[in-house]
């Protein structure tokens, strides 16, 4: 056959048809001002992967964003491609991009926290007056909740939480230049030793402990994980252990589920209890690297573990313990999700993993890792000087142990109040709270947070705690008990949650990433269409990826089926 036969010849110019070598590669150049300034933020710090989100972290404080220049800058310093650091910088709220036609963002920024809570204490009302009374020269904006829901209204200015915060306290702030968070006045390294600390991780590496009795005590006491899953915690570390080593540990101190600031309150209270507790783990288990992470919200706590890790590290040989490395979120409620965490450890997307494998078998950098709630390893030196039958006797209804419940909302005297598991709504409110406001009837709560649904006040006499909550459509979670009166409205607490699952949506698949908007949308309605609405859950209950998806109906559901007066006809 010919191989000329039907070829169709196009004329070209005869300059054209010269190869010309390329003068530089394809893609945004790097300017060598902005190489040269990265290089010197970073020092001598290792380019390693895992520490991009770190890096962008040193980037963005320094300038007050990001950058292109300076994300092309950072790709060529650690040998990554441009759209790698850019999908990674975009991901994360924290991370502001500036493009060069663009103008950098105000020197300041106010976040003015949304949540629920913050809602109820006239949080909309900051948010519209602040912008006029800081200028230009200051940018306010909505952000999810920060963790200080105890507090409510709460008020980010730079770095500095002010909780509870009113416009002239902010404006004061602003001008004083109060951007920092003060540290915490927790008990430093000594204090800890000197009231007995680390006598129980000596006793444990010094073979006066048994890994076998610890690991029993564990299992006797019952008590679960305390981050919202509840899985057994001395069942968790037989499974690690059982794995090849080496083995890793991730602790989760990301809490950004609206009502939840227990985590916060405990570390600022005795952070050593915690690592001390995170230590035994890691012993116990055969750990050779602990990673924590912590929610970039909490910045007086970030340099309180900065500088209460480095005093431990001094102390303490490193032969006698792992590697441990703290890590900064960078505003995402995803990152919650246990492999998700993992993934933004790894200095990725905070993207949940299908499952199997599991964490405890293939987790952070592919190695068999022990994930932890930073509340579950608070506990650990007190159930193992106390004795397990110490902690399951405790409890109500027939329930065991101890739950640290973060109470927000329209009660006297808000916190974390440690209560037995078990006891019902109207307990903890009436016992640990001092009662409901001046003025305010108890109306409806959640009991886990955004997540955990909303019931009635006339459902107040559940049992809270694991496994009695769920034949109602709800679950305690992390135990974040917000409480509504009967000057709110269930139906609008419904709308703060779904519009809160769709900003935090990852995006990863369709069900939640579509479903929380539409959602969003419908219950804006003054009429809901109650069939799509239930169509819309079942689906995203069944096809989501992660717990984000399947959990964000629950608040709507709820609003349906428990206050239906509020729905008209």
């Amino acid at each position: 056959m010919d191989p000329n036969v039907n070829r169709v010849v196009i004329p070209i110019a005869a300059d054209a048809t010269r190869r010309r070598k390329r003068e530089a590669p394809k893609g945004r150049r790097v300017d060598a001002v902005a190489l040269a300034e990265v290089r010197e933020l970073l020092g001598e710090a290792p380019r390693r992967r895992d520490l991009l989100i770190e890096h962008l972290h040193r980037i963005q404080d320094r300038y007050g964003c990001l950058a292109t220049a300076h994300l092309a800058a950072l790709a060529e310093e650690m040998r990554l491609a441009q759209t790698e650091v850019y999908e990674v910088a975009s991901f994360y709220h924290h991370f502001d991009i500036v493009r060069e036609d663009q103008d950098a963002p105000a020197p300041l920024t106010v976040r003015v926290c949304d949540g629920l809570s913050c809602e109820l204490a006239g949080a909309r009302a900051l948010l519209e007056r602040l912008p006029a009374l800081l200028g230009r020269a200051v940018r306010v904006i909505a952000a999810p909740c920060v963790g200080r829901c105890e507090q409510a209204p709460a008020v980010v200015v730079g770095q500095h939480a002010l909780a509870p915060a009113a416009a002239a306290a902010v404006v004061d702030a602003v001008r004083a230049g109060r951007t920092t968070q003060p540290l915490p006045p927790a008990p430093g390294y000594d204090d800890y030793v000197r009231a007995g600390g680390y006598a129980l991780l000596r006793d444990c590496l010094a073979g006066r402990r048994e890994v076998e009795s610890v690991l029993a005590e564990l299992e006797h006491s019952g008590l679960r994980g305390l981050g919202g899953a509840g899985f057994p915690t001395g069942r968790k570390w037989r499974i690690v252990r059982a794995e090849a080593a080496p083995r890793l540990m991730a602790v989760n101190i990301d809490e950004g589920e609206p009502g939840t600031f227990k985590d916060r309150v405990l570390l600022e209270r005795d952070p050593h209890r915690f690592i001390e507790g995170m230590l035994i783990a890691a012993w116990a288990v055969g750990i050779e690297g602990i990673w924590v992470y912590l929610r970039d919200e909490y910045h007086g706590c970030r340099e309180l573990l900065t500088r209460e890790l480095a005093a431990l590290q001094a102390a303490w040989p490193d032969a006698a313990r792992p590697t441990i490395e703290l890590r900064r979120g960078a505003g995402a409620y995803i990152c919650g999700e246990e492999s998700a965490m993992i993934e933004s450890i790894e200095g990725k997307r905070g993207m949940p993993r299908l499952r199997p494998p599991y964490v405890a078998q293939v987790g952070l950098f592919g190695r068999p890792t022990l994930e932890h709630n930073f509340e579950t390893l608070y506990w650990v030196r007190e159930l193992l000087e106390r004795g397990g039958a110490w902690f399951a006797q405790q409890g109500r209804h027939g329930r065991h142990g101890l739950r640290s419940f973060s109470v927000s909302g329209r009660v006297a005297d808000p916190g974390v109040k440690l209560a037995p598991a078990g006891i019902t709504v109207r307990e903890l409110i009436a016992e640990y709270c001092g009662g409901m406001l001046p003025g305010h009837a108890f109306y409806g709560y959640l009991p886990g947070g955004a997540s955990g649904g909303i019931l009635p006040a006339s459902m107040g006499d559940i049992p809270l705690d694991f496994d009695t909550l769920q034949p109602h459509g709800c679950f305690i979670g992390s135990a974040a008990v917000i409480v509504l009166s009967d000057q709110d409205s269930a139906r609008a607490a419904a709308r703060n949650m779904m519009n809160f699952f769709r900003h935090e949506s990852c995006g990863q698949c369709t069900p939640c990433r579509n479903g929380t908007a539409k959602v969003a949308q419908l219950i804006e309605q003054p009429q809901w269409d109650l069939e799509l609405l239930a169509d819309l859950s079942q689906v995203m209950r069944d096809a989501s990826i992660c717990g984000l998806g399947q959990a964000a109906p629950n608040p709507v559901d709820c609003v349906i089926k428990y206050f239906p007066q509020e729905l008209g006809s």
